[in-house]
């Protein structure tokens, strides 16, 4: 009895001296509203944002915490929706599979998961890897490693020789038969049975490679992989177990496919043709551009040896283009979403992806609301986060400058607290 009596006193005086943050804050971006906001304070308790006050508020116990973000524009957490958080890329990056276990992906990826979350990037969805990836997401949500908060494939669908064939470049011995267990469909039935096997496994979301892919060890980059019977197959039983479909998708025809049976995303769309956005907006799909990604692999491929010969005229081919298509849909108004493809070039660079979004014409803000607002509700997260309001989490990043008028800055962000808590300042 005493130590129960003990207990509710402890907790009943933790409760009474809990500290709240006050942020004073210059400036606020409105995700929502797509507006800068002057001179606010935001109040933070435990998690969430307790309240938004006009003019810089004077704490009310004598506890409480006051960081000064006077001269810097704050804005919600960010959110990438394309990272490979497991690897990165480097000219040795093909023998890894072979000579890294999946103790050493776990080490190297939750040092990358750390990079990341300061780069300002609170929340991510990562689009495939060993299935370490399910066990960092874990380890992250119950503090044991810091990171942003993934939602993750596991690992990628493909079809035999396809872009996801964890066997592509291997003598013949070692190629085997991989099947659904291991991410390969060439059926209806593997279709269904591989969701299914992602499910098991610990997935958040279904990632296909709706047509070939510029950095694997296969000759196309652009072919259709999946026939649309397949890839219908696969986002009905991903509804049926509660998830959504993201496609890699370069060619025109494996697109139109992937938005007809349903995918939510499709990642890059480089050779997408101006009927294929009219059938995006159609279908309600989301476009996730990656344009960083694209800039960074034909660049590389201009290096010797940096990648294996066969991938060169692909990354030379559809690196390029990726920024042109992107300027193309935006001014078609095709739904835009925030993503980078982070792995496939250094992570932490995620937010050169806002510059290269606005040199294509799309305005500041509305590239800052496609990695808030936007992808919020593509992972129906919406009421949590994306958004500086009361009641939601406390993702809070800051920068230097206004990014309305200095989208570089979000290459710099000096400021990091996810969940309430600070990582960097």
């Amino acid at each position: 009895m005493k130590q129960i009596l003990f207990i509710i006193l402890l907790f009943t005086f933790i409760g009474s001296n809990a500290q709240d943050i006050y942020l004073h804050c210059g400036k606020i971006i409105d995700t929502k509203k797509g507006k800068v906001l002057v001179n606010k304070t935001i109040i933070v308790s435990g998690i969430i944002i307790k309240n938004i006050e006009d003019g810089f508020s004077v704490p009310k116990h004598k506890d409480d915490i006051v960081i000064d973000l006077k001269n810097k524009t704050v804005l919600p957490g960010l959110i990438d929706l394309h990272v490979h958080i497991e690897s990165e890329t480097s000219p040795n990056k093909y023998l890894e599979v072979f000579t890294l276990n999946d103790a050493d992906i776990a080490f190297n990826a939750s040092e990358i998961a750390n990079r990341t979350l300061l780069a300002g990037f609170t929340t991510v969805r990562d689009l495939g890897g060993r299935g370490v990836n399910v066990s960092l997401r874990n380890a992250i949500k119950n503090g044991k490693v810091i990171g942003p908060r993934i939602f993750t494939a596991e690992k990628s669908l493909g079809t035999t020789g396809g872009h996801a064939d964890p066997t592509n470049g291997r003598r013949k011995e070692l190629m085997g038969d991989p099947g659904p267990k291991e991410g390969v469909v060439n059926s209806v039935d593997d279709a269904r049975k591989a969701v299914r096997q992602r499910y098991k496994n610990g997935a958040d979301w279904i990632k296909i490679t709706a047509t070939g892919g510029v950095l694997s060890l296969a000759k196309s980059g652009k072919n259709p992989q999946f026939t649309e019977e397949e890839i219908k197959a696969i986002v009905i039983t991903a509804k049926d177990y509660g998830m959504f479909v993201a496609a890699h998708a370069h060619g025109d025809e494996g697109i139109r496919r992937a938005i007809r049976a349903g995918v939510k995303t499709i990642e890059h769309g480089t050779l997408m043709s101006e009927a294929t956005m009219e059938l995006m907006k159609q279908y309600d799909t989301y476009l996730v551009p990656t344009i960083t990604a694209g800039k960074y692999v034909s660049e590389k491929a201009k290096i010797p040896n940096y990648y294996p010969a066969i991938i060169v005229p692909k990354a030379l081919e559809i690196g390029p283009k990726i920024q042109e298509m992107f300027a193309l849909a935006y001014k078609k108004g095709v739904n835009i979403a925030f993503g980078t493809d982070a792995g496939v070039f250094p992570h932490g660079e995620n937010g050169k992806e806002f510059g290269y979004m606005v040199e294509a014409g799309m305005p500041a803000l509305e590239t800052i609301q496609s990695a808030t607002i936007t992808n919020a509700k593509i992972l129906q997260m919406e009421n949590e986060i994306g958004q500086l309001l009361p009641g939601f989490l406390a993702d809070i990043i800051a920068v230097n400058d206004d990014p309305s008028q200095n989208i570089n800055t979000m290459e710099n962000v000096v400021f990091v607290m996810k969940e309430g808590k600070v990582y960097k300042e």
